[in-house]
Parts: structure tokens; C-alpha cells; sequence
């Protein structure tokens, strides 16, 4: 781990090296000059010192994601620079290696770096740049209510048009903003869904970092078909070094009986059945299972009792869950609500038309609906911010889910 952290840091530096020529080719004030590198010296020495002060045993705090913010602020831009600079040196050396070969020495072997590249370069930093700060201040609270219609030949009918509000992914060990949080809970109630459901992740690691927000999240209305939630990876303590097992065991404990402070019933590789006018769907709600991370999902113990022609719904926090496990499963699984990838906190969407992040590289669903064979698997953004404390693009994210009787309208 120590010989990853010099080396990112040594790469770091390098890239303070190409923003600094930048710097240098525009800036025409000696003083200038001179603080931007001052400023620079000074960032860099604070978020060395924040990353290799990182007590593991404490885990995620607001310094952290300050920490986090501030170094993506401040080397986003820097790489984008620093590319735009080593293009332009790969240009002036094939050019140097040109005019060596043709005898033509009138400019030495490298040209003088150009002003307008250098601007260039500057221009398409300030993009990431201006970006960030917004997913710091405005973006991680600009919730989305985003609807979805999906369609199930064999849904039963007493349950066309049955409504589901789908939040994940809360972290409020994260949260700063009371108004913001609370503006959030309306618009959930604003729904008037026939049932309300969690996937996961109710804090970073630790229990009392929902203290603050019980009251405000148990303003959840409950609806006529109930609240029910599920765990996700950071509600197991799995990323801090604790003092003894007991410790983790406790704060387990004390996670779980989060959930029922707000209201909801936590499924734990169980089902319930939601029945209207004598006809029913099953609610299944699996313990976390991610292809990287934490496997204690037990799909066959949560579906133990449900017929194969039951209609299924089932929360699973990690989407790599349906698409290792769920979509082929000859037991017929019509619906999965995931959560976890929060699509990345950073990315570009243009609803309809195009979306793209990071997260895509690493989960093949990691936003939105996906299907196959007619099951479905719809991922949550999420409802908070984790590591970065913004959004960038991809915003926190309530769904409602409508079940409607039919083929799929294409």
C-alpha cells in the first residue's frame, strides 16, 4: 500500500510539473509566478499529509471527503492540463527529430512552448474544474425524482398500476445540509407510492452516523403496502480496523435496528407476500452479494416458500448480484432494485439521449433500466454521496417504479 501511495504521489508531482509550465507560459507577473506555486506547494503538502495521517480505525469523516474534494479539485484539471502539454511535447519532439534529420538547427532541437496551447489547455481544465466545485455545493443535493414504467405479461392484475418509491444508498454519515435532507423526505412523501423500499446503505460504517437523522427520515410516510429495506456493503463495518470483534459485531447490531427506527422492515434473505384483493406479488430482500465485495446474499434461502409462477420483486443492493446470479435464474426473478455503483457521483447524461461515467467500465448496469429476457434490473443512483462529497452529472436520485400489465411497449 505505501509503495502505491508513493507512487501516485510521484505521478502527482509530474503533473504539477506540465501545470507549472502552463502556468509559466501565461502568467507574465514574476509575483504571480510565484504565488500560484506557493499555493500549489501548499495544497499538495496538505493533502499528502491528510492521506498518510488516515486513521483506518476511525474510517470516512467530513475531513476525508474534504480531503477527497479538495485533491480531485485540484488535479482534475491539472491532468487534463498536463495531457494538453504532453501532446504538445510529443508534437515537438517528432518536430525537433525532423529538423535534426533535414539539418535544420535555426530553432534547436525543441521549439519554444506555444501561449495559445498553453490557453487551450487552460480553457479545458477550467471545464472539470468549474464542475466539481458545483457537485460540491449545488450538485449533491439536487435530488431527481425519475419515473419509470415497466411492463410484466404476467404481472397480476390487481396490480397494474401498483407504484414503488426506490431510495438507496442514504450515507448520512456524509450529510451536512438538515434543509437539503429534509427537502429530500418531501419529495419522497410527494410520491403517494404504494410502497416505500430502502436498498441499502443507510451509513459509511458506523451506527451513530444516522443519530442526527432518525426523526428526519422516519417523516417517511408508510404507505398501505408497507416500507421494506434491504443492506448494502457499508452497512457490514467492513472498511475500518476495529478494536475487537465485538465492537463490530455491536455496531452490526445497532445498523440493523436503524432500519426499524425509520420505519421499515429489514429482509434479511426473506420474503414477504403484498397481497391486494386476493392476488399477490413477492417481496424478496437479499443480504448483500457483490461479484468484488461482500457475499452473504442467499437468493434460494430468501425465495424459500415462493412459487415459480409467483410475480417477484427483489431488492438486492449490488447490481453485479442480478447479473451474475439473478437474470438467468430458471426460478424467474421479474424485478431487481439495486443501488451501490451511485453512478460513479461523476459522469454526463442527457436523459433519452446519451449517458456515460466511469462506473460503466466496472458495472455493466450501473444506472438506469437494463434487460434481459424479460427481467429487469433498475439501479438507483443513490440518495447521498460517499468519498467525493458532490455529484457531478450523475444527481442523487428518488425512483418511482410503475408495474403495469402488458408487453413492453417498444
Amino acid at each position: 500500500m505505501g509503495l502505491k501511495l508513493l507512487f501516485f504521489f510521484v505521478l502527482l508531482l509530474i503533473v504539477e510539473v506540465y501545470a507549472f509550465q502552463a502556468f509559466k507560459t501565461v502568467l507574465r507577473g514574476k509575483w504571480m509566478l510565484i504565488g500560484y506555486l506557493v499555493i500549489s506547494i501548499v495544497l499538495f503538502i496538505y493533502i499528502l499529509y491528510s492521506f498518510l495521517s488516515f486513521d483506518r480505525s476511525v474510517g470516512q469523516t467530513q475531513h476525508t471527503m474534504f480531503t477527497m474534494g479538495l485533491m480531485l479539485l485540484v488535479f482534475v484539471p491539472k491532468i487534463i492540463l498536463a495531457l494538453v502539454l504532453l501532446g504538445e511535447d510529443l508534437y515537438r519532439l517528432i518536430s525537433g527529430m525532423f529538423r535534426a534529420a533535414v539539418g535544420d538547427s535555426s530553432e534547436g532541437f525543441l521549439e519554444a512552448r506555444r501561449t495559445f496551447v498553453s490557453q487551450i489547455g487552460l480553457g479545458l481544465a477550467a471545464i472539470p474544474f468549474f464542475s466539481l466545485i458545483y457537485g460540491m455545493t449545488i450538485g449533491k443535493y439536487n435530488f431527481k425524482v425519475i419515473k419509470q414504467t415497466i411492463h410484466f405479461p404476467d404481472l397480476p392484475i390487481e396490480f397494474d398500476g401498483f407504484t414503488i418509491t426506490q431510495i438507496s444508498d442514504v450515507h448520512s454519515g456524509s450529510f451536512d445540509d438538515p434543509e437539503k435532507i429534509s427537502y429530500a423526505i418531501d419529495l419522497v412523501n410527494q410520491q403517494n407510492s404504494d410502497m416505500v423500499l430502502f436498498t441499502g446503505d443507510i451509513v459509511n460504517t458506523h451506527a451513530v452516523e444516522m443519530d442526527p437523522w432518525i426523526d428526519t427520515f422516519k417523516r417517511i410516510h408508510n404507505p398501505k403496502y408497507g416500507k421494506y429495506s434491504v443492506l448494502g456493503n457499508h452497512d457490514y463495518g467492513e472498511y475500518i480496523d476495529w478494536k475487537t470483534q465485538k465492537e463490530k459485531d455491536d455496531n452490526f447490531e445497532a445498523i440493523k435496528k436503524l432500519y426499524g427506527d425509520i420505519g421499515f422492515e429489514l429482509l434479511l434473505n426473506e420474503h414477504r407476500f403484498i397481497e391486494k384483493n386476493g392476488q399477490r406479488i413477492a417481496l424478496i430482500g437479499v443480504e448483500n452479494w457483490g461479484h468484488n465485495f461482500k457475499k452473504v446474499g442467499d437468493i434460494k434461502k430468501a425465495a424459500q416458500g415462493v412459487a415459480q409462477e409467483d410475480f417477484k420483486v427483489v431488492m438486492s443492493h449490488d447490481p453485479s448480484h442480478w447479473d451474475y446470479e439473478l437474470k438467468q435464474d430458471p426460478k424467474n426473478y421479474h424485478l431487481t432494485l439495486s443501488g451501490h455503483t451511485h453512478g460513479m457521483q461523476f459522469g454526463i447524461e442527457i436523459p433519452g439521449f446519451f449517458k456515460w461515467s466511469l462506473a460503466q467500465y466496472i458495472y455493466p448496469q450501473w444506472a438506469g433500466l437494463y434487460e434481459t429476457l424479460g427481467r429487469y434490473v433498475y439501479v438507483n443512483r443513490g440518495f447521498g454521496f460517499h468519498a467525493y462529497p458532490g455529484r457531478v452529472g450523475i444527481m442523487p436520485e428518488i425512483t418511482v417504479i410503475e408495474l403495469k400489465k402488458g408487453e413492453k411497449v417498444s
